[in-house]
């Protein structure tokens, strides 16, 4: 990319102290070039992405002054990072700062790019990967938005609790149909290349090597400037905002609910309120975000956003799998290879079922489509993945995953035939989810090149692998799965060998309650709305259908086998219904019909706190016991796995970040009432009286 972003400027053009008055300042180069097109490109020092911080808008005030004075014919904004345009604000700097400081910080910013929008010659964004939050907030302010293919625009920023706070909100609503761009805040939803064309946020799609040209075409006039459309002109009215308003907050009710997640409902608000008096929405604006920092939404979801930040970092730089073989083309295994293959690894696939690997090539070409990859990258990846029946990539695989059945015999079995076969060096993984390793180790061809991969399905969907060690494996194999994960834009965390090593571990004791209160009459309707009121994204009965009932008992019953307390008995309707063939979701009846899609939710009202305390508990109290077990190293990686493997509400900050901010003797209290009124199960942790929350 950036050879081609020098290409296209004009060779050494904004080199600094290059000719043609280039000037290099901080994070910005800027240059005019002999046709008078003057090309100002962000480059954030010290950072492989670039973000929108306080001193990138100073510093792009200073050029500012520079380009009044002596304006190009037309002015040119892009990035000269690899990775894409801008990625949002300095999130670090935000979450430190106070309400009066962010009105004044904000203020100064709108100021910033007001005035880069009143530039009296035309202005440019050049995109290409993701423009996002405050990055896509800066190419709002300019006349033009050129998006090279694979482009991306977004306001994501409700996934902090928050709403665009850089002129977003009046911005997007006057370019766009007004309804299509709350829609965009309000779930914050991104806009790919084609999207953003057909929606209006690009004015031109074109391929790096014409860019120059399409500059050309809009400095010449040959490119006409959107106008506000019919839509945006009748929204000026302010009847037909209520109407729309109102429509809105329904919608967003329903996904998120106003208690929990206030951003969206602000946004609603603001627009409605002011949606045709551009300075009064400005002014609205700064002051709801700066009001909506403060609040315990927004300091959880920016701590899951760190926690997910610290993930990432896991693994470090070091990458050295380049050829990974999987065993077994389910639906596991076959999209673990497909995903690997995505992300640019040689993938080679066996199984005994030849239909099982053709299934698995259109399951690739399916996720590269939901994954908004081109032709070009989807052929890319079909090419690397290759399904192989005879089992000639073991010899080559730096990695062995293993995705079969979870049947021990045939696992033991599977890994002695790899013994034979692997390269000296490689590791080999399993994907059990319920399975101890120490009870393979006589199995397999190198005790210290032998861990766990755990994924979580949907891979493409669920970004959290447990990267699961027993007492022997090396710990050159750990780091080096904790880079693979991350390698594949996987959320790596560290967990050792334990009965369900830490997700299945808190996750059964949420579930298997659940039924247990079937069993006690309760319906499943109300069960469900307990949770989804505690803020979980399903219910635990509609996610026990959606994981496979059939999965759930094997879980539960090596839990069952393998811990002495702290467990449920398995309830008898899970068995009945796992014996009758009713498995969930995947055969179309589980304790809900699945057969006209998706289960309608329960409207009825607010099932109370018992409910609610009886499920979310549970899995509280194994987090506990996970931690002073050495299962998980901190809390941090416990609330970062529970949040991004089961969606635990993360408006919570994980679940030991909650129970810290309800008193670990309250915990210890409320389980103990739970455990005199329905037995040992509920038994509070040691952790809860050992551990005072920070």
């Amino acid at each position: 990319m950036e050879g081609q972003l020098a290409e296209f400027l004009g060779g050494s053009a904004l080199e600094l102290g290059a000719s043609h008055g280039a000037l290099g300042h901080g994070h910005w180069r800027y240059g005019k070039d002999e046709d008078g097109i003057g090309w100002l490109v962000l480059d954030r020092e010290d950072a492989s992405v670039n973000t929108i911080s306080d001193t990138v808008l100073r510093e792009l005030d200073a050029h500012l002054d520079r380009i009044e004075f002596n304006l190009p014919r037309v002015l040119v904004l892009r990035s000269s990072k690899a990775r894409g345009f801008a990625m949002g604000a300095d999130i670090d700097a935000l979450a430190e700062m106070e309400a009066e400081a962010t009105e004044t910080l904000l203020t100064e910013a709108h100021r910033v790019l007001d005035r880069l929008e009143g530039l009296s010659c035309p202005t440019v964004a050049v995109v290409h990967g993701a423009a996002l939050g405050a990055g896509f907030e800066l190419t709002l302010a300019c006349d033009y938005r050129i998006a090279i293919e694979g482009a991306s625009f977004g306001l994501p920023e409700v996934r902090l609790g928050l709403h665009p706070g850089l002129g977003g909100t009046r911005r997007l609503p006057e370019l766009i149909e007004p309804t299509a761009a709350m829609q965009m805040m309000l779930t914050g939803s991104t806009a790919h290349t084609k999207k953003a064309r057909d929606l209006g946020i690009a004015d031109l799609v074109v391929q790096e090597r014409h860019v120059r040209a399409a500059v050309a075409a809009i400095r010449d006039g040959e490119v006409e400037q959107r106008g506000r459309g019919l839509m945006a002109r009748a929204f000026a009215l302010s009847s037909a905002r209520t109407l729309a308003a109102t429509r809105m907050r329904r919608e967003t009710e329903k996904a998120a609910p106003s208690k929990h997640y206030p951003a969206p409902h602000a946004l609603i608000d603001i627009w409605e309120k002011h949606g045709n008096d551009p300075d009064a929405m400005q002014k609205a604006e700064i002051a709801s975000f700066a009001q909506l920092l403060q609040t315990e939404t927004s300091g959880n979801l920016i701590r899951a956003f760190f926690l997910r930040r610290t993930l990432k970092n896991a693994g470090g730089a070091r990458d050295d799998i380049a050829r990974v073989h999987v065993v077994g083309a389910g639906a596991m295994g076959a999209e673990i290879a497909a995903w690997a293959a995505m992300q640019g690894k040689h993938v080679t696939v066996s199984d005994p079922d030849e239909e099982a690997l053709g299934g698995m090539i259109r399951r690739a070409a399916e996720i590269c489509k939901d994954e908004h990859k081109d032709a070009l990258e989807t052929r890319d990846t079909l090419d690397r993945l290759m399904p192989d029946p005879g089992e000639y990539g073991v010899a080559q695989a730096d990695l062995v995953i293993e995705a079969g059945p979870e049947k021990p015999e045939l696992k033991a079995e599977i890994f002695e035939g790899l013994a034979r076969r692997m390269k000296p060096g490689a590791i080999l993984a399993t994907n059990t989810s319920s399975l101890q390793l120490a009870d393979f180790l006589e199995h397999v061809p190198d005790k210290a090149r032998f861990a766990g991969l755990h994924f979580f399905n949907p891979v493409p969907k669920v970004p959290l692998i447990e990267v699961v060690s027993h007492d022997a494996t090396g710990a050159e194999t750990r780091e080096r799965l904790l880079s693979f994960c991350t390698a594949i834009d996987r959320l790596p965390v560290a967990v050792t060998d334990y009965p369900g090593f830490l997700v299945n571990r808190a996750l059964m004791p949420y579930l298997l309650e659940a039924l247990l209160m079937m069993d006690e009459g309760i319906a499943k309707e109300r069960i469900d709305k307990a949770a989804k009121e505690f803020g979980m994204p399903m219910g635990p009965v509609t996610l026990a259908d959606q994981v496979g009932l059939d999965i759930c008992l094997d879980v539960a019953e090596s839990l069952s086998k393998s811990l002495q307390t702290g467990i449920a008995e398995i309830p008898a309707l899970l068995r009945e219904k796992v014996e009758a063939g009713d498995l969930g979701r995947k055969t179309g009846r589980g304790f809900y019909d699945w057969s006209d899609g998706t289960p309608k939710p329960d409207t009825s009202e607010s099932t109370g706190e018992d409910l609610t305390d009886r499920l979310i508990l549970p899995l509280l109290n194994a987090c506990a016991t996970c931690l002073r077990e050495g299962v998980v190293g901190t809390a941090d990686e416990a609330d970062a796995a529970m949040i991004f493997a089961t969606g635990f509400a993360p408006f919570r900050g994980g679940p030991l970040h909650y129970a810290g901010t309800r008193g670990h003797d309250a915990i210890r209290a409320r389980l103990d009432e739970f455990a005199a009124a329905h037995g040992p199960r509920f038994k509070p942790d040691a952790y809860w009286r050992d551990v005072k929350p920070t």
